[in-house]
């Protein structure tokens, strides 16, 4: 049974920081990519950054240079960094799984984490 626990969202100032934190419980984030997304009213849910099991690391355009994605193997828990935020990074943000073979199990769909609200303030 795969449990995904997002935390730290919050209500910071523009220009201000927040570590998001994603614990994860049947699926090991040591063999397997995860992702962050997020979705503000009115908008489709995109994806913010992507941690593959080999460990590359991407971004959307927008957080480029601001947000870090990072994984502490023995927490098992994957984490957002996220600096210099703008009020356009205000969202709800979730942490998801990937589809596909991971650690000699295949999952056929996305597990999802509860999200966690951001709110940047002007």
């Amino acid at each position: 049974q795969v449990k995904l626990v997002e935390s730290g969202g919050g209500s910071v100032q523009a220009g201000g920081s927040l570590k998001l934190a994603c614990d994860a419980s049947g699926y090991l984030l040591r063999n397997c990519g995860m992702g962050w997304y997020r979705q503000a009213p009115g908008s489709e849910r995109e994806l913010v950054s992507r941690l593959s099991r080999d460990g590359t690391m991407t971004y959307i355009d927008s957080v480029k240079g601001r947000f870090t994605i990072s994984r502490d193997n023995l927490k098992n828990t994957i984490y957002l960094h996220m600096n210099s935020l703008m009020t356009s990074d205000t969202a709800v943000y979730y942490c998801a799984t990937e589809r596909g073979w991971c650690a000699g199990i295949y999952y056929d769909t996305f597990y999802w984490g509860q999200g966690t609200q951001v709110t940047v303030s002007s």
